[in-house]
């Protein structure tokens, strides 16, 4: 199962109310059923008062073979999934060097983090994190809410 959490502000947010309300969201989110395959999306905005928004869809299409449209390639083999995160939204700060691929074993799950500072006339002020947390083989409707086998953080500072 794969679940892309997304929680976007501005700097409204950045301090009082606001970032209490956005500190509080959680990284992981209860898995719908039915929890095969498909992915569970949950958007979080300011403007929505970081009121969870939850949808679940049909794997995204492939542009090339294992490559979604969100930048994610995965590679099925025997052992596992092979889990890569190519491409980082646009925006602040760099990423000139990315982390390599990780491997997923059966009952394995992976917790990637990263952030930007959105920039440009549509994003002006604006700031996002990504959170995909993905397993390997069934999971527990809660499993996000536990510790993964492995964890990529790329958030960086924001200013």
């Amino acid at each position: 199962m794969t679940q892309w959490v997304t929680t976007e502000w501005t700097r409204i947010s950045r301090g009082g109310r606001g970032a209490a309300l956005r500190s509080s969201v959680p990284q992981g989110f209860r898995l719908p059923s039915p929890r095969r395959g498909g992915v569970h999306e949950v958007k979080i905005t300011e403007r929505n008062d970081f009121e969870p928004v939850e949808t679940v869809g049909a794997e995204p299409p492939e542009r090339e073979p294992g490559l979604t449209r969100s930048g994610l390639r995965l590679v099925r083999a025997d052992k596992g999934v092979r889990v890569e995160l190519l491409l980082a939204r646009h925006g602040a700060p760099s990423r000139p060097r990315r982390p390599p691929a990780v491997w997923l074993g059966p009952g394995e799950w992976l917790r990637w983090q990263v952030n930007y500072r959105m920039s440009g006339p549509l994003n002006e002020g604006g700031y996002r994190q990504d959170t995909l947390n993905i397993a390997v083989g069934s999971a527990d409707p809660e499993l996000f809410f536990g510790e993964p086998t492995r964890h990529i953080d790329e958030r960086g500072l924001l200013r």
